[in-house]
């Protein structure tokens, strides 16, 4: 049982990128996937999630307006896509699953590993 986050890199602010969180050895389908961030010197964060139902609350309120959380069943993979992107936030994401319901607190049982995401000029 695996996830695999990947899609980070170096992004100017009001840039666009799209993280992805792959599974293997599972159905991502019957988990709630959730993405969380660290910033340097600050506590993980939870950001926005998928329930299996699709209920996708957010957890930060910053990126409301910003960050849309899908599913693609097919390729077993969820994606954060992140728009108009700030220099706050810059930070390692990270995509993790736990049955059931969402929840913006670090209680998942499995997770991927971090991908990093700066936002600079």
């Amino acid at each position: 049982v695996q996830l695999q986050a990947s899609g980070g890199g170096l992004v100017q602010p009001g840039g666009s990128l799209r993280l992805s969180c792959a599974g293997s050895g599972f159905s991502l389908g019957r988990y709630a996937i959730g993405w969380f961030r660290q910033a340097p010197g600050k506590e993980r964060e939870g950001v926005l999630c998928i329930s299996s139902s699709g209920y996708s609350p957010y957890f930060a309120d910053s990126v409301k307006g910003r960050f849309t959380i899908s599913r693609d069943y097919a390729r077993n993979t969820v994606y954060l896509q992140m728009n108009s992107l700030k220099p706050e936030d810059t930070a390692v994401y990270s995509c993790a699953a736990r049955l059931n319901y969402c929840t913006g607190s670090p209680d998942y049982d499995y997770w991927g590993q971090g991908t990093q995401v700066t936002v600079s000029s």
